[in-house]
């Protein structure tokens, strides 16, 4: 089991290898978050818009392990752009989740999802409102670390020249064949921690066959050369899945890639079209 931590900005540890719950229903949130915490998992990762807050918080809760042994991350709606609903969603999600205090919550991304790639507003003003209602609740005690999700250079710089406490990590699509190295460099430039979601490409990594030859010359799976790849950017790692076995095999990555093939996989071509695979019916759009 991939055990390493990464520290934020403000000395929180967090476990660098997490368990994503996108697309994990309510009612089986909370025996994926045990099966993980069983194989060895520290650090859940749910949102708002998942509609599975309630179940993970009920695997958290009941995982039999300490509360404080569990790091537990969720995310700000992205259509609360003004600091009532902002705070509000915060309370609700403890609520939601029975739990006293969230190791991290985050906005899940600059734009409503209606708007994402639609428009060119940026929400500056409503973004610091919305990151506003988090410092309060961060201030509160309600959360141990606050960032951002899905922000570019922009929407970064929005924040950080206006508010007193400084994003503390940015979680954004990162894989094999789409990672955005110059925002990466950006952001560990400026002390914040990077986030790596959809790690497998949605699937698609899986039809790639230089990522599949790599895979074998290395004796992995596809998986475990993703996700090895985004740990080795140094970007806290979120393989989604509900099944037992795929959680060990995606935490089974204590390999190293060399410096050279590093190189070769942030230049393989880029994924033009994810299908379906990154449709979110939540939020309409891709993400």
């Amino acid at each position: 089991m991939y055990s390493k931590t990464l520290t934020l900005s403000n000395g929180v540890v967090v476990p660098q290898l997490a368990l994503g719950t996108w697309f994990i229903d309510d009612d089986k949130a909370a025996e994926a978050v045990h099966e993980a915490v069983k194989i060895g998992y520290r650090h859940v990762d749910t949102a708002q818009a998942y509609a599975n807050e309630r179940g993970v918080g009920e695997g958290v809760r009941t995982a039999g392990i300490p509360r404080e042994e569990l790091f537990v991350t969720t995310k700000v709606a992205a259509e609360h752009k003004d600091y009532e609903s902002a705070a509000r969603s915060i309370d609700e999600s403890l609520a939601a989740m029975g739990l006293d205090y969230l190791d991290m919550m985050i906005i899940h991304s600059p734009q409503p999802w209606v708007e994402v790639n639609q428009s060119d507003d940026r929400y500056f003003e409503g973004n610091l409102e919305a990151w506003r209602a988090l410092t309060d609740a961060y201030k509160a005690g309600k959360i141990r670390a606050i960032g951002v999700s899905n922000f570019q250079k922009e929407d970064i710089d929005n924040i950080w020249d206006n508010a007193e406490v400084k994003p503390m990590v940015n979680q954004v699509l990162c894989h094999i064949s789409n990672t955005p190295l110059d925002l990466i460099d950006y952001c560990q430039s400026k002390g914040i921690v990077m986030e790596a979601y959809s790690p497998v490409a949605h699937g698609e990594a899986l039809k790639n066959p230089k990522i599949a030859e790599m895979a074998a010359r290395y004796g992995v799976t596809i998986p475990q050369l993703c996700i090895r790849y985004d740990l080795q950017l140094g970007m806290i790692t979120l393989p989604k899945t509900a099944n037992p076995e795929h959680m060990k095999s995606n935490a089974d990555v204590d390999f190293e890639i060399s410096s050279e093939d590093m190189e070769a996989l942030k230049h393989v071509e880029k994924i033009k079209d994810y299908g379906d695979a990154g449709i979110f019916p939540v939020y309409g759009g891709k993400l």
